[in-house]
């Protein structure tokens, strides 16, 4: 069971490679920049009785993200789980955001899980089966000022989830998309609230789990969660 995570270095993308690494004959491909994170948590997931390995990638690099696909396919074959959670979030208005800041938070958040997505559907599709989880946000529905680019990266990454799932639910994949709110994450750090105020990122990777879990005849199409007090 080949189980793909971008964005694996931390935050919600490590519980997720966690909780998956405690799958029977798993096997955790972990997808991000920073090597010295991801081997951290490749040791927490071998811990965890997975065979769990680092594949370094900037995956706004289209190249480097083809290369990477190809690696993993030569490692594990085609995906089991593939989960698109490579994000960056960065608040600004909008007349004070930068065109530059405005494309980069796109390319990470949206364009990156469309090469993604491209580059391993295919050994999917001709296995035949497989689940593609994307890590949207309540910024994919809702509008949060300060958050111009975000919102508008996280709106399209539901839109894509979408579509992914109308052209391939007749192919044995299935495609959820989820959608939690604040969640106690690197992303958060510095701001003046207590992290019991936060999702655990625990929670986010046993709903995901949960979910594949699931008989093959349902799916989880869209879930979301939120703090229990509501949006911070």
């Amino acid at each position: 069971m080949l189980v793909v995570v971008t964005g694996a270095s931390q935050g919600i993308g490590a519980a997720l490679a966690e909780a998956f690494a405690g799958e029977a004959g798993a096997r955790v491909a972990l997808v991000s920049r920073n090597e010295a994170k991801l081997q951290k948590v490749a040791e927490r997931c071998r811990a965890r009785g997975a065979d769990a390995e680092v594949f370094v990638c900037d995956v706004t690099d289209d190249e480097a993200v083809q290369q990477t696909a190809r690696a993993i396919h030569n490692w594990g074959g085609a995906p089991a789980v593939l989960v698109n959670n490579a994000g960056l979030f960065e608040p600004t208005m909008l007349l004070e955001t930068p065109p530059t800041v405005f494309r980069a938070q796109i390319a990470v958040n949206l364009t990156s899980a469309f090469v993604v997505t491209q580059a391993f559907l295919k050994p999917m599709l001709d296995a035949g089966r497989g689940h593609l989880f994307y890590l949207c946000s309540t910024a994919s529905i809702n509008a949060y000022p300060g958050s111009v680019a975000y919102c508008a990266a996280k709106h399209g990454l539901l839109g894509l989830a979408r579509v992914v799932r109308e052209e391939t639910r007749d192919k044995g994949l299935r495609v959820t998309a989820l959608l939690p709110g604040a969640t106690f994450t690197p992303s958060w750090e510095g701001v003046d609230l207590p992290e019991e105020r936060f999702m655990p990122a625990e929670d986010i990777a046993r709903a995901a789990l949960d979910i594949y879990h699931l008989s093959d005849r349902t799916v989880v199409e869209e879930i979301l969660l939120r703090p229990q007090l509501g949006d911070v």
